[in-house]
C-alpha cells in the first residue's frame, strides 16, 4: 500500500508558490470516449433476467341464499352477479441461474401462489413449479417446465464487491416491462434491515422499484452479484436506497435446489448468540462495540465440540471480521457442509482460533408429525418434535422444550384462532407436552375451555379458549 509522505520543506514551499491551478477537464479525444456506454454489460445480462407471475385462486365466503333453488333460478350460479371464487396474483422478477431452467427469484413473489408463469425478455412465456422455497432467506428456486437450454447467468463474487463499484439493475419495475438501472455499491453487509433471518444485504443507489423483486443485481462483468430484494421507502417509489441479497448466500439455495433438497442444507453452529452492547464492550476491555457473543452452547452441537464457551466473543470466520451476530450467522451459513472453518474468539483477553466442523443439525428426535383433528382450538396443525433440524429450519432461537406447529390448514379453527407456523405449544390445559403424541392425547379428551400455553418467538403467554 502507498503512503503519502509529507515534507515539511515541501509544504513550506507550495505555500509560498500559492493556490494549485484547478483539475484539468479533457475533451474526449476521439468518438469511441463519447460513446462508452454500459450497453455491452446488459446484452449480456438482460436474456437472463425473466418476470414472475404467481396466481392462485381464492373462494370467496358462501351464502346461503347462493344455495336456495329459488334464489339460483332468477340470480344464477354465481349469486347476485358476484363471483364465489376471485383470484389473487403477484408480479416480480426473477433470474435464471441454470440453463436447464433454474430461476431463482424472492420468496414473498411467489408465496401462497399455486400457479407461477415466467416470462423471457424475448416474450416467451413458460409454466414454472416451485421447487424450492427457502423463507429465511427469503429466497425460491423455480424450474421452468420446458426443456431448456436457456440463457443463463453466471455467478460473480459478492464478496468481492467494494463501496462505490459500479452495479446494474435489472427487472420489472411496476409491471412496465423489463428495466435496467444503474448505480453503485452504496455500503455492504447491511443487518439491522429485518427482511430475512440472515442479514448481509448489498446496498444500492440502482433505482429498485416494486416489481423489482427477485431481479439481478449485476456486477461490470455481466455476473450476479446478488437478488434484488427490498427498498426503503415511504412512498412506495425508489429513494436510492434499495437491498439486494449477495450472490454467495443464492448461490447456497441454488446448489440445494439443483441437488433436488426440499429443503436448504446448511451448517449447524449449534450456540446461541448475543449482541455486544456499550457496556459489554466496556466491560470486556474493547475499543468498540463489534463481534457475537456466544450466550450459550448446546453440548450436541459442533462449537461444543470444538471448545466453544460461553461468554467467548468471536470476532472473525474464516478470517473475515464479525461485528455482530446477523454477520456471523451469514458467514457461517454460507459455508459448505462436510468441511471445517476457523472461527476466532476473545477469551479472557487473549485471541485464539476454534476448528469448528460444517455439519447439518440432526433430527433426534425424530419429528413424528401429528395432525389435529376434531373439535378444538388447534383443529388445523400439523405438530412435530423439536430438534436441532427443527430448531434451525424455524429459527427458533429460544427453543427449548414443547412440540412445533409445522403445519397450518388455511380456514381451519386454529388459523381462525390466529395460530402461526412456527409456534410452540407448551401445555395444554395444565398438561406439559415434550411430544407430539403428547399434543395428540391430550387434544382427544372433550373439554369446554382449552388453557394452552405459548412460546411465539421467545415470548410465552397463556391464552384460553372456547372448544
Amino acid at each position: 500500500m502507498h503512503r503519502l509522505l509529507v515534507i515539511p520543506a515541501l509544504v513550506s514551499a507550495l505555500v509560498a508558490a500559492g493556490p494549485a491551478p484547478a483539475q484539468e477537464r479533457q475533451v474526449p479525444a476521439d468518438r469511441a470516449q463519447v460513446q462508452l456506454s454500459l450497453a455491452p454489460v446488459v446484452k449480456r445480462a438482460a436474456p437472463s433476467v425473466v418476470n414472475v407471475y404467481g396466481a392462485r385462486v381464492e373462494k370467496r365466503p358462501s351464502n346461503p341464499f347462493f344455495d336456495d333453488p329459488f334464489f339460483r333460478r332468477f340470480f344464477g350460479d354465481n349469486g347476485f352477479g358476484v363471483p364465489r371464487e376471485r383470484v389473487q396474483r403477484s408480479l416480480g422478477s426473477g433470474v435464471i441461474v441454470d440453463p436447464s431452467g433454474l430461476v431463482v427469484t424472492n420468496n414473498h413473489v411467489i408465496e401462497g401462489m399455486t400457479e407461477v408463469k415466467v416470462a423471457l425478455a424475448d416474450r416467451r412465456e413458460f409454466a414454472a413449479e416451485i421447487v424450492l422455497r427457502d423463507p429465511r432467506t427469503d429466497l425460491a428456486v423455480l424450474r421452468i417446465a420446458e426443456k431448456g437450454p436457456f440463457p443463463a447467468l453466471s455467478f460473480g463474487d459478492s464478496d468481492g464487491l467494494e463501496v462505490g463499484d459500479f452495479v446494474i439493475a435489472i427487472g420489472n419495475p411496476f409491471g412496465v416491462g423489463q428495466t435496467v438501472t444503474q448505480g453503485i455499491v452504496s455500503a455492504l453487509a447491511r443487518t439491522q434491515v429485518g427482511i430475512s433471518d440472515f442479514q448481509s444485504f448489498i446496498q444500492t443507489d440502482a433505482a429498485i422499484n416494486p416489481g423489482n423483486s427477485g431481479g439481478a443485481l449485476v456486477n461490470m462483468r455481466g455476473e450476479l452479484v446478488g437478488i434484488n430484494t427490498a427498498i426503503f421507502s415511504r412512498s412506495g417509489g425508489s429513494h436510492g436506497i434499495g437491498f439486494a441479497i449477495p450472490s454467495a448466500m443464492v448461490r447456497v439455495v441454488v446448489e440445494s435446489a439443483r441437488n433436488g433438497g426440499a429443503a436448504v442444507r446448511r451448517p449447524w453452529f449449534g450456540a446461541r448468540l448475543q449482541q455486544v452492547t456499550s457496556d459489554i464492550a466496556e466491560s470486556l476491555g474493547l475499543p468498540r462495540p463489534a463481534g457475537a457473543l456466544v450466550a450459550s452452547v448446546d453440548e450436541r452441537g459442533p462449537a461444543a465440540k470444538a471448545g466453544l464457551r460461553r461468554g467467548d466473543l468471536i470476532t472473525a470466520v474464516g478470517g473475515q471480521q464479525i461485528d455482530d451476530p446477523d454477520a456471523f450467522g451469514y458467514r457461517f451459513a454460507t459455508r459448505p457442509i462436510g468441511g471445517t472453518v476457523p472461527v476466532t474468539v476473545l477469551r479472557g483477553g487473549r485471541e485464539i482460533t476454534l476448528t469448528v466442523a460444517l455439519s447439518t443439525a440432526p433430527e433426534d428426535p425424530p419429528r413424528d408429525p401429528v395432525k389435529i383433528g376434531g373439535r378444538t382450538p388447534l383443529t388445523g396443525i400439523t405438530a412435530i418434535n423439536l430438534s436441532p433440524a427443527v430448531i434451525e429450519e424455524f429459527y427458533l432461537e429460544d427453543a427449548d422444550s414443547g412440540v412445533v406447529v409445522a403445519e397450518l390448514v388455511e380456514g381451519s379453527p386454529a388459523a381462525q384462532f390466529g395460530f402461526q407456523k412456527g409456534d410452540i405449544i407448551l401445555a395444554v390445559n395444565g398438561v406439559r407436552i415434550e411430544t407430539s403424541r403428547d399434543l395428540a392425547q391430550a387434544t382427544n379428551r372433550r373439554t369446554r375451555y382449552w388453557e394452552l400455553t405459548i412460546n411465539r418467538k421467545g415470548q410465552v403467554f397463556t391464552t384460553v379458549l372456547g372448544g
